[in-house]
């Protein structure tokens, strides 16, 4: 229930925010270590992930699903583990900066999507949301909350 991450006692939410800033900054420093592909992969690859937020042109329940895919560790990981064996640096490096974006999201609060409303993730509410005011327009609470 989307709700119930308003809750999330602010040492658990701090627990997760560290845990993102460890991601991040072991996957940028493993990627300086490869030290093959540069400054400028890195920084051109580092927001792709948020490409993913074209999902939401699709209604919440689509951009969510798109969204959380991208901002999983999961498919960097398994990325990361076909370019360890199989694919070669240039896929790692990919892997290493994926997994930088999600735990530097991570480490500003961003979290995984619920289908209610993008401003509602897995480490508490963020944006308009967070602040106290409605995260969603007037009206729209109906039509987002029905995630069937």
């Amino acid at each position: 229930m989307p709700e119930s991450t308003a809750f999330l006692p602010s040492d658990v939410r701090l627990l997760l925010r560290l845990e993102g800033l460890v991601v991040f900054a072991l996957s940028t420093a493993l990627y300086a270590r490869t030290g093959t592909h540069g400054i400028g992969l890195f920084l051109g690859l580092f927001l792709l992930p948020d490409l993913s937020m074209l999902g939401y042109l699709g209604g919440p329940r689509a951009g969510a699903l798109v969204y959380n895919a991208a901002h999983t560790y999961l498919l960097p990981a398994l990325l990361g583990a076909a370019a360890w064996f199989w694919l070669g640096t240039f896929w790692l490096a990919v892997a290493l900066i994926w997994t930088a974006h999600i735990g530097f999201d991570r480490l500003l609060g961003y979290g995984l999507k619920f289908p209610a409303a993008f401003q509602l993730t897995h480490l508490g509410a963020v944006g308009r949301a967070r602040r106290g005011q409605p995260a969603l327009e007037p009206g729209e609470n109906s039509k987002l909350m029905d995630d069937r």
